[in-house]
């Protein structure tokens, strides 16, 4: 469901309700099946979304909107904090590696 709507900003409680689940087990399952937290699983499909999304050829504003982040510089504070680099700097850089 997530991935159909990346924007979505429910909490893991509310998630947890929506599939029946208390909020403890749906966290527990995560740590158990993925290794992460509900909060890093998120920001991990967020960057893959925007991966996808940037090589496509959409700007880096139409992408954080996509996610729902308030504004560009969020979404690049965000991504630099998961991959080191911000996304036009990162995929600069795979593209000349590739």
């Amino acid at each position: 469901m997530l991935v159909a709507a990346p924007a979505d900003h429910a909490t893991v409680a509310e998630w947890a309700s929506r599939i029946a689940l208390s909020e403890r087990s749906l966290s527990r399952m995560l740590m158990a099946e993925i290794g992460m937290s509900f909060g890093r699983w998120r920001r991990q499909l967020h960057v893959i979304l925007a991966l996808r999304h940037l090589s496509a050829g959409q700007t880096v504003q139409a992408v954080a909107s996509d996610l729902g982040y308030e504004s560009a510089s969020s979404f690049v504070t965000m991504f630099r904090k998961m991959l080191g680099k911000p996304p036009c700097r990162y995929l600069l850089e795979q593209q000349k590696s590739a």
